[in-house]
């Protein structure tokens, strides 16, 4: 119980430090997950209600937004996911940063030491956990904004052909 409370001390005390710089960089992540994932279950909705392919010829019964439309939805959702990685893959950055922020001070006065060290190894902490956490969000996320991208790329392929071939 005695090693628990000597874990969990420091990161409590850190949390007002440096490390709440990595939790509100957490939050805002999270946010671009939560509107990254949401825009592209749109996308994902309107591309494929009950099965709908893109080669079916039920298309007059699913209501469809125009062809602008879906493409700006589709650079919407890519470009909240693609913030959503960026920021993702800034974790271990900022843990590190932490970790060499708080060494630094303790080369001229070795009595600080342990304070700076736990420190750094908070800092380190955070941002490996919510690198991780985010890196397994993405996982879940990617496929999704992958397949939107096909989906609809292959909707547009096909509505082109489609008007091309209405044409005398």
């Amino acid at each position: 119980m005695e090693i628990l409370k000597d874990i969990l001390s420091p990161i409590g005390k850190n949390l007002l430090g440096f490390d709440m710089l990595i939790f509100i960089f957490a939050i805002g992540t999270l946010c671009y997950y939560i509107i990254a994932r949401k825009l592209a279950n749109n996308i994902y909705k309107i591309l494929r209600p009950q099965g709908f392919l893109p080669e079916d010829d039920d298309e007059k019964q699913i209501p469809i937004p125009s062809k602008k439309e879906l493409v700006k939805m589709r650079e919407r959702s890519f470009s909240y996911y693609t913030m959503f990685v960026n920021l993702t893959s800034i974790f271990p950055l900022l843990g590190i940063l932490g970790t060499v922020l708080s060494l630094i001070p303790m080369v001229p006065n070795i009595d600080t030491m342990k304070h700076n060290f736990l420190v750094a190894l908070t800092s380190t902490l955070w941002g490996l956990i919510f690198s991780i956490v985010f890196k397994i969000l993405d996982g879940f996320l990617s496929p999704r904004i992958e397949d939107n991208i096909k989906t609809l790329d292959l909707y547009l392929t096909k509505k082109k052909k489609n008007k091309l071939e209405e044409r005398p």
